[in-house]
């Protein structure tokens, strides 16, 4: 049985290394071209719990993570990422964008052939591109694992593993656009006494 999952792992390398990923170039482009748009996700914790919302994103610098079933909100604004556990509490957990891999796809100019960088990068059976990338200056703050559909280019998910190990993973449906989104939905202290009201 080992020797059967050892030949198994090396079949499966294999075939990684001989896979023809979408380029470095491709995906810096594809990310920086990601203007302002929104989709459906679907989001795995870390416990195994699902939840779903919408994404709204204001390149650069700005998201918006809007929970159906919950009452909570993760806005990235403002060089910071704010989590929103309830309405019933206005305040917030903040944190530096800076110290978070979102800060990575958020950034003006997205360029994945940054020294260090990219930690990994590869094409799954099917003609998924993954790639593993971190701040280059900062790797303690985390990581993020992206994972990107052929035909058109189009990411379809995230894993991003915190200071702490800890995973949180992210589908998503086709991007579509989202018109003028108001800076309003990503100013974290307005949200914060909109909340309180």
């Amino acid at each position: 049985m080992k020797l059967f999952v050892l030949t198994l792992l090396f079949a499966l390398t294999a075939g990684l290394a001989q896979a023809k990923p979408a380029s470095l170039d491709a995906l810096s482009a594809y990310l920086t071209g990601l203007d302002t748009v929104k989709t459906r996700f679907v989001q795995t914790n870390a416990d195994g719990s699902k939840s779903r919302g919408t994404l709204f994103i204001k390149r650069p610098g700005r998201a918006r993570f809007e929970y159906d079933d919950l009452e909570a909100l993760v806005v990235a604004g403002g060089g910071q990422v704010a989590i929103f556990d309830s309405l019933k509490n206005t305040s917030s957990d903040i944190f530096p964008l800076r110290r978070t891999p979102l800060n990575l796809i958020l950034a003006r100019n997205v360029n994945l052939r940054k020294a260090k960088m990219v930690t990994a990068h590869g094409e799954f059976p099917g003609g998924q591109t993954v790639l593993d990338a971190q701040d280059p200056k900062n790797p303690e703050y985390g990581t993020i694992r992206l994972f990107f559909d052929r035909d058109p280019l189009a990411l379809a998910g995230w894993v991003i593993t915190s200071e702490t190990g800890e995973k949180t993973r992210v589908d998503f449906e086709p991007f579509q656009p989202a018109g003028n989104l108001s800076t309003r939905m990503f100013n974290i202290p307005l949200i914060e006494r909109e909340r309180g009201g």
